[in-house]
Parts: structure tokens; sequence; C-alpha cells
């Protein structure tokens, strides 16, 4: 299906239907309002592209016609023309005619030759929308269009609905958005003649189409005819400037980027119709900042916004630039660019981002650092200068001692803020030892170098550096010290030599000694010889012997000057001997003096030496009176025995001796009284206050003068 035959069988019937229109009343307007045309490979300057027929009914007074592309004219006669050769006139033309009493627009619309089928089917589709009826109707309201922002006065006529039966008797009702729903009042039909009239400016960008329907009706308002759908556009004027939304807009390339490199996309919103050239956009570079090394640095796609590098790699070297950031001021401008268009701006921000193109380089080639023996910490700052980007691991140093520290003494490490290395001493120096470092120190980037770039002889450095000699304290051998010694040895027994040594092996000074910390004040020391004796008996058990050990700390003083010190720490381990009694507990027992069970209580020993001078212990009642035994003790294990009583005992307080005896060698016995208490029970209550004298314990202790009277003349 070509253009030609869906003209013939699309608008050849709606002239028709305009004609018989006119023989019922001339319509003000383009008797024609929709147009389709093929598109050529060019529109020929002058050359006709169709006829476009307007009559106000009224002579065409002072008519003039407006088309929405400038590249296109209509002549008084209705010729639509090219004023140039156009080989892209857009998607569509709308042609504005107005005279001294009306006014009207018609479209028409350009297809591609891929699209002739497709147009069929989209005019068949919208000939409802067009007012274009299959079957014969009343009512014929074809579509109005109507451009924005038109000036008053108002109402205007901008349409007419035509009842082909006649319009007495009858009026004619018009609905929908727009006249009585939201927003209300803006369209209105005259109900005697069917003239359709806007009340307002309308906004496309506010609303692009109105769907109103008209119906007839009678006087009494019942419907005769209808509803017809009446379709209303809102033809658009190009009243929007291009805007940039999506801003900040920053782009980034890599410097040394190839000709051609996309940098970043600028996209502008233009709020007129897209369909149009009111919104079709061209961009523009306006203006650069900085204008060095060229005033044009850069190249702006005028239909994508694409912005890309047009300048040689060369000159796309961040370090020789007067600024890594560029400014331009973008344009964007609708109407596809042409002079009527209007614009709108942004800066579009372009960093030039840095590669390692540049090593690190030391800024002499060797540093001197001063050292006293015996000190840790930062000696001496490494310089280095790189032309790279300081924000960048192309510009952060990174160093290494690749010579000169077999002990592992130096460490050297960036300093964050001047890239400077640090090179420290770890492990003390000793003069004596070396008195002079020779190191080697390489640095290098934390990003890698381009492939085209090395590291060279700069990229290394010598550090010198001497220690100076100082007066060191004297040093034990070896320290701690340890050595074992039974407690309770002989006051003035030696416990041992300490030895120290001075450092300082070319200085040939003597050494003093003396006691730095002896917290039981137990040893002394020769000053001259470092001999350790005792000044009073070591005792394993003292509170200042902590898991069966005496720590004291000497000094070793040189004859320096001034002095060094050097603090020595003996550990004396203390053998135990068995000189401590064992000890019973509880010394109190209470029981009931009618108590069915007479098991009083159980004892149990300790002693503060170690085994073997411990358990088992020995557990013994001294002799009792009278002519009944009233208890007796038995041993339950190595440390404890149980007091039995071997009858109820009126309520008094009985002292008991009792005598406990360790295992040592020899063994040592500890007497000891359990006062037992024999109490009133009631009630689960206890009474233990005391009633008889305690004549039982006098008993026992004469009994026991007497055992030993006996004993000392046997």
């Amino acid at each position: 299906v070509d253009v030609k035959s869906l003209f013939l069988f699309f608008f050849v019937p709606q002239v028709l239907l305009f004609a018989c229109a006119e023989d019922l009343e001339c319509v003000p307007g383009f008797q024609q309002k929709v147009f389709y045309i093929e598109k050529p490979f060019q529109f020929t300057e002058d050359k006709l592209v169709l006829n476009l027929k307007f009559d106000d009914c009224k002579g065409n007074n002072k008519l003039n016609f407006e088309v929405s592309n400038p590249d296109f004219t209509v002549d008084l006669d209705g010729s639509l023309v090219a004023r140039k050769n156009v080989s892209e006139a857009g998607r569509a033309l709308f042609v504005h005619a107005r005279s001294e009493h009306a006014e009207d627009m018609a479209e028409i619309f350009i297809l591609e030759a891929n699209e002739k089928g497709g147009a069929l089917k989209e005019i068949l589709k919208l000939e409802g929308n067009l007012g274009i009826p299959r079957q014969k109707r009343a009512i014929l309201a074809t579509p109005i269009l109507i451009p924005e922002n038109q000036r008053p006065p108002f109402p205007r006529l901008v349409g007419k609905v035509i009842r082909s039966e006649g319009t007495e008797g009858v009026k004619f009702r018009l609905s929908g958005k727009g006249v009585d729903q939201d927003p209300k009042g803006i369209f209105r039909i005259n109900e005697m003649n069917g003239d359709v009239s806007v009340t307002r400016t309308l906004d496309r960008e506010a609303i692009a189409n109105y769907e109103l329907e008209v119906e007839v009706v009678d006087m009494n308002g019942k419907t005769i005819d209808g509803p017809v759908r009446l379709d209303v556009s809102v033809i658009d004027q190009n009243d929007n400037r291009p805007m940039f939304k999506e801003g900040p807009y920053v782009g980034h390339v890599m410097e040394g980027s190839a000709t051609g490199t996309t940098v970043m996309r600028m996209a502008a919103f233009d709020a007129d119709d897209a369909g149009t050239d009111n919104a079709l956009l061209r961009y523009n570079i306006l203006k650069q900042t900085p204008t060095k090394p060229s005033p044009n640095m850069f190249y702006i796609d005028p239909e994508k916004g694409d912005i890309v590098t047009v300048v040689s790699p060369a000159l796309l070297d961040r370090e020789t630039m007067e600024s890594p950031k560029y400014e331009l001021v973008i344009e964007a401008k609708d109407m596809g660019g042409m002079d009527v268009g209007l614009t709108g701006t942004a800066t579009a921000t372009i960093l030039i981002d840095d590669k390692n193109d540049h090593p690190p380089e030391f800024t002499k080639k060797e540093f001197q650092a001063t050292v006293k023996e015996g000190v840790t910490g930062v000696i001496v700052n490494l310089t280095v200068g790189d032309r790279d980007d300081p924000t960048t691991g192309a510009w952060r140093a990174v160093y290494s001692i690749i010579n000169g520290n077999p002990g592992q003494s130096f460490e050297i490490h960036t300093n964050p803020q001047t890239n400077e290395g640090m090179l420290s001493v770890v492990k003390p120096l000793d003069y004596e030892i070396s008195a002079f470092h020779t190191l080697l120190i390489k640095v290098e980037n934390e990003d890698p170098l381009i492939p085209d770039i090395a590291y060279g002889p700069s990229s290394t450095a010598t550090v010198q550096i001497t220690v100076e000699d100082v007066n060191e304290g004297p040093v034990f051998h070896p320290n701690p010290m340890a050595v074992t010694k039974q407690e309770n040895i002989p006051v003035g027994s030696v416990v041992l030599t300490v030895n120290a040594t001075d450092p300082d092996t070319l200085q040939h000074q003597t050494i003093r000694y003396s006691v730095h910390k002896d917290p039981a004040g137990w040893l002394e020391i020769n000053p001259t010889n470092g001999t350790v004796g005792t000044t009073a008996v070591l005792d394993r058990e003292s509170p200042f012997v902590q898991n069966n050990v005496y720590t004291a700390l000497f000094l070793a003083i040189d004859s320096g000057n001034p002095p060094a010190t050097g603090t020595g720490t003996l550990h004396i381990t203390l053998e135990d001997v068995n000189d401590n009694v064992p000890s019973l507990y509880p010394t109190l027992a209470k029981v009931c003096d009618d108590a069915k069970d007479l098991r009083v209580v159980v004892l149990g020993a300790s002693d503060k030496d170690l085994h073997p001078n411990t358990d088992p212990f020995k557990f013994e009642l001294s002799k009792q009176s009278g002519p009944e035994k009233l208890w007796r003790i038995n041993r339950l294990n190595n440390t404890h025995a149980q007091v039995i009583l071997l009858q109820n005992l009126k309520k008094a307080n009985y002292n008991i001796p009792i005598s406990v005896t360790d295992s040592g060698k020899p063994p040592l016995t500890n007497t000891t009284e359990l006062r037992l208490q024999v109490c009133t029970c009631k009630k689960s209550k206890m009474d233990c206050s005391a009633t008889d004298a305690l004549h039982i314990s006098l008993t026992l202790i004469l009994l026991s003068l007497l055992s030993l009277f006996c004993k000392s003349f046997a």
C-alpha cells in the first residue's frame, strides 16, 4: 500500500464528507486538518509539498500562515513549499492559519517508506479520533487542534460540531474533562449552532489532549444523537528552555588518553513536545577554562551530548597543564540548534586523572645520620620528589632497605603527610661492635609504573650512619642469677659471687657492687668482688618468699663520668627443713548432755613445712584421770582424727589436751587443748552457759605434773 492509495482510501471520503458539510453550512478553518505524506530523499527548495485549503467563510481577509518548521512556508494560495533543500524535517509539521475572522491548525505527518503499511493500520485505528465514521452518523465532530499560549481575547472559536439533520428544535451538549470535569470550564459549545470555543490559554505541558463527548438533545434534555467523541489536541509551541537537571556534571579522563576518548555525557531535558523540533536539542561548548595548552581540548557531539577529547595524548599531560581541572560551559539549544531555538546552559567539570608516569626520585644520592649506641627511634628522614598527583598511589612512596641491614637493626616507613622515608633504629646499636653502618635504600610507588617507564638510578640512595659511643652500664652474667640454699643456714653464709662486666671495653673502668632491693634484709654484697652473704636466717615460710623463691636486686656501678649502672636479679630457691610444729583445728567443740551421737568433733592438722616434714600426723590424748575414761581419739587419715565421748557428760566446760606430731626428721610435736562445751539441749536449742567449774581440767593438769615428776626420777 503506497501513500497515494492511502490518500484515496482515507482522505477522499473525508473530503467528500467536508463537501457534504459545506452543503449544510460553511465551517471556518482548514477544510482538511490532517495529512500523511511520504518522506522524500529531501524536500527541494520552492517545490510544492501539498496544497492546504483554509476558508474563514468570510473572504479570508488578512490571511497568513505560520509553519512550525521555519524551513517551510505556506503561500497565500495554500501551497506548502520548502524555503531551501531540507533533508530532515522531523516527524510532523504544523501549519497555523489566521485571518481576520478565524484561525485553525493543520497537521502534516511525515512517514518513512517502511511505515506505509503501519500507517494504514494507524489511520484506521484513529478514525474515531479523527471523527471519520465508518457508517453514516448524524453528528460530525472533527478533531480540534489548538496552539498553546494563545493570547486574549477569549473565548476563541476553535471548531464546530455539525449535525447533518439540522439543528432546529435541538441543542448541542458538550461534556468531559475540561468542560464539566476538572479542570472545568476550559471549553464550551454553542447549544444552538455547535460552535466550540476555548475560554483561556492552554498549556500543552500541563495537558496535551482532551477527550470530550458531544451529543444532541431535545429541548427537554433527552439525547437524540450521540454521544460522539471530540478530540482536542494542544499544539506545542516552543515555550520551554532546555534544562540540565542531573548536575553537578563531573567527568574523568586519564592523562595521555587517545584522541576521541569519551569523557562523559551531558543530557538536557526539554518539556516541549518530544515529537517536534521544539524539543529537538543540539549541544555546543560555549567556553573552556583554562584555555591551555589548547583552547579546544574537548568536543561535544551535538546530538548525543558525548564529550570527547580532541587533542593528542601528548597534550593531555597532567604534569604540564596549568590545571588538571577543566570547566566547560555547555549549551543545549532546541529547534535542532537553529538560531530561533531556546537555550539552557550547564557547567561540566572534567578532571584529568593521573597515571604513574613519573617515578619517585631521591633529592640527593647520599644522606647522613648520627645515632648514639643503645638508642632506638627515627634517625633521619629521606626526601623524594614525584611529579604525579599527591592524592594517588602514583605519588605515595614505598621505601625498602636493599643492602646493609643483615641484623635487621633498621626499618624504614613512609610518612603519610610528607611522603618522606623515616629511617629508624629498631635494635640498639653497639659502638664496640661497629661504629659505622652503610645502607642502600630503594623507593617505589604504591601503584606500578606504566609499561614504558622504569625506575632509574635516582630511585636509590645511600645512608651513612655513624654510631656514637656512650657510657653503658655494666652487665650481669647471667641475668637473672639463680641459686638453691637450705633455709635456716647460718648467718654469714656465702650465697654466691655475682659477675658483671663493662661493655665499654675501650674505657677500662672499674666496677663496684651494692644491694639495690633486699625485701627481708637478709643479704649483703662485697662492693669489690661481688660476694653475696647472709645477714639473717633465711626462712622459707616468710611472706617475702613466693613459691619457695626469694628475689633480690643488686647494682653494678662503673667508674665513668657520670657513672653508669647495671641491675642484676638474684633468685634464691629455699629448701625446706622441719622447723615448724603442726597446728590443730578446730580448738572448740560443743555437744548436748543427752546426745546419742557421741562423736564430738573431727580434728585436722596442718604444717607450714613441705613434705616429707608434714603428714602423716600422729594424734594422741593425754592420760585421763578417774576410774573411767571419758573420751578417746581415733585417727581417720593422714591429716584428720575424731574425738569420741565414751559416755554422756554433765553440763560443763572441759579442756582436753591433744598432741600432734609431724613426720619430719626429727619429728616435731605440738600439744593443743581442745575446749569441749557440754550443753543443755531442749527443743533444738542449745544452752552452753557455764555451770560447773573446770574441775576436770584442773585434775588433768595435776595428773600431768605428777607424770612429768615421776619421769624425771625414773
